[in-house]
Order: C-alpha cells, then sequence, then structure tokens
C-alpha cells in the first residue's frame, strides 16, 4: 500500500469511529485489547467513559434543574469538541502504529501529513526502537492535553460561555472533575481534577491516573474485565445501577425529597435518571480541527520522568459527597422556582 492509500485508509478509518462518544470509547478498548503495550489506549478508553457521564449529565436529573437548556447545550458542545479533537488527533497515530507493525517498519513520518506534533513524531519512534510503554502513555497524555489548550481551553467562546460561567460548578459541585474508574460490583477508584483549566494540572492528572491503573497488576486486570464486560452507554447506570437508571422512574412533578444517603437510595425512594447518549445528544458534525503545532518548548520533556509515589485512588467517599452535594442544590433550585 503507498504512502497515499495508507493516509486515506487512516482519516477514513478514524472519521468512521469518531461519530460520537460511544463510538470512541468503544474503538479505544478494542485498540487496547489487540495492542495491551499502548497503554494510553486503556488510559483514553477510561477517561472518554467519563466525558460520556459528564455529557448525559445535562441531560440527567441534577443539571436539568440547575443549568438552563443553553447553558447544557453549551456545556455539551464544549465537552464534544474536545473528546472528538482528541480522537481524530491521537487514532491516527494508533493506526499508523498498527500499519507499523503489519509492514514490519516505521510509517511515522506520515504523521506530519496527518498534523499531528512534531513531538509524537520523535516519540513513536523512540517507542518503535525501546518499546518504554511508560514514556510513550504519558508522551501521549502531554500531546492530548497541549493540543486541547488553543483549540478548547483557551477558545475564547467555551472561556465565555462555559469555563468563566462555570467555574463554580466545575471545581465545587459538578461530578465533572471527578475522574472514576468503576471495577468490581460498584467499586470506585480515580482521582480528582482541581484547576480544569491548568494545562500542567491536567497533564499531572493524566500521570496520577496512570499510576492507578497501571501500577498495580492485579487491579488492572480486574478493570479491564470490568469494562470488556459493561460496554460504555453513556449513562451512569453502567457502574452503579443501584441509584441510576436509564429511564425515568415516578411521576415528574414537584415532590423531591432527599433520596441519597451514603450513596444508597434510601428505602422505597426512586432511582436517578441518566439517560443513555444516544438518549440524550443527537450526533454532532464537527467542524475540521484547527490547524498548527502545539509543541515550543523542550521542558514538557520533564514530565516524562516517572514518578514513583503509589496512589491510592480511592474517590468513593469523595464522588458520594459530591452526589449529595447535587441533590441538596437541584432540590434547593427546584424549591425557589416554585416560590417565585
Amino acid at each position: 500500500m503507498g504512502d497515499r492509500n495508507l493516509l486515506e485508509k487512516v482519516r477514513t478509518e478514524t472519521k468512521e469511529n469518531n461519530v460520537n462518544n460511544v463510538t470512541r470509547t468503544k474503538a479505544y478498548l478494542d485498540f487496547y485489547l489487540q495492542y495491551p503495550e499502548i497503554q494510553w489506549a486503556f488510559l483514553g478508553h477510561m477517561v472518554s467513559r467519563n466525558g460520556g457521564w459528564n455529557m448525559t449529565d445535562l441531560k440527567g436529573d441534577f443539571l436539568t434543574r440547575l443549568l438552563s437548556k443553553k447553558e447544557r447545550n453549551s456545556f455539551f458542545q464544549f465537552l464534544e469538541r474536545g473528546n472528538w479533537l482528541i480522537f481524530q488527533d491521537v487514532y491516527p497515530q494508533f493506526l499508523l502504529y498498527k500499519e507499523s507493525l503489519k509492514q514490519n517498519k516505521p510509517f511515522f513520518y506520515l504523521l506530519s501529513y496527518l498534523n499531528v506534533s512534531t513531538f509524537m513524531e520523535t516519540i513513536w519512534n523512540h517507542f518503535w526502537r525501546y518499546q518504554e510503554r511508560y514514556i510513550l502513555c504519558i508522551a501521549l497524555v502531554i500531546n492530548e492535553q497541549s493540543y486541547l489548550e488553543k483549540r478548547v481551553v483557551q477558545n475564547p467562546v467555551y472561556q465565555k460561555e462555559v469555563l468563566n460561567k462555570f467555574e463554580f460548578f466545575l471545581q465545587d459541585l459538578l461530578s465533572f472533575n471527578h475522574i472514576l474508574f468503576p471495577y468490581d460490583d460498584g467499586e470506585l477508584a480515580g482521582q480528582t481534577l482541581h484547576q480544569f483549566e491548568s494545562v500542567n494540572e491536567r497533564i499531572l492528572l493524566g500521570k496520577r491516573l496512570y499510576s492507578v491503573l497501571f501500577k498495580n497488576k492485579d487491579f488492572l486486570r480486574i478493570i479491564v474485565d470490568w469494562a470488556k464486560n459493561h460496554p460504555h452507554t453513556g449513562s451512569r447506570k453502567d457502574y452503579w445501577p443501584h441509584i441510576f437508571n436509564n429511564i425515568k422512574e415516578g411521576i415528574p412533578g414537584f415532590t423531591y425529597p432527599i433520596r441519597l444517603k451514603s450513596c444508597q437510595l434510601r428505602k422505597g425512594a426512586r432511582k436517578f435518571y441518566s439517560p443513555s447518549l444516544e438518549n440524550a445528544w443527537k450526533n454532532v458534525s464537527q467542524p475540521e480541527a484547527e490547524k498548527g503545532d502545539w509543541f515550543e518548548d523542550w521542558r514538557v520533556m520533564d514530565y516524562l520522568v516517572e514518578d514513583n509515589e503509589m496512589i491510592d485512588g480511592e474517590i468513593r467517599n469523595e464522588y458520594c459527597k459530591t452526589l449529595e452535594r447535587l441533590e441538596v442544590a437541584a432540590l434547593a433550585k427546584k424549591t425557589i422556582n416554585f416560590l417565585e
């Protein structure tokens, strides 16, 4: 296959899998199961699940009470654009790696034709020779977060309509800042992101998430098994069916007593609505990615030094408190609206 045909094939296959959050998330897992040496594919899969849950939360029980329809639409556009951009940047890299293995020669010189950073071309060639999994995975974390920085985080529209407006929500209220890794029977591991707008904080979060997933092989095996056995739908029912349901239970109305206590539903309380992605949002046709290489400062290489600290990933209690705060806030907002 000639270079031109290969590039065409890569673009086509990427586009076919870049339809929505569910198709992207599945493509990452499928790739990882075939090529487990590409650890970012599994990290990306688990983080992308969280992106999908954040999208469907915008149509779930809490946020429909706390945010206007326009605000929720803006938030979705922000999440969807970021999820789409990362996939169209990283998945072609995976496909060129796959072709390199098939033909037993590196094709990474083609990355520039796919608008992938020169930083990643260097890293992939290094990986081809030395097979250093950690360096490749963290380099991909650096690459994707740096790639998003100008295109989404610093985009004036998202700054105005999402980040400035929802700073309080993002940091203090939403489960948006929790990255959850579900495993056995409703158990959760993960990390919390503080300061979403800091590219440094997002990269350091990626390194901590790497530690949670990959430092303990037994734990990794359990989480991969969970992911294989629970296809991603976008609904939080995927991991907590005892609290969330993808269909609305009961009759809508003003009666909204507190239903949650210590991450359990009170006796007789109906479950919280968490729709599947296909029932929450229509597929979006995205404009082409903005051109330009983010790589300007060699000091990003410092992130590639491996940290030896062990991260336990305990997040369940923190996440439970967030859910309880959300429920109280939604109830208070509903009461205020009723009294006005």
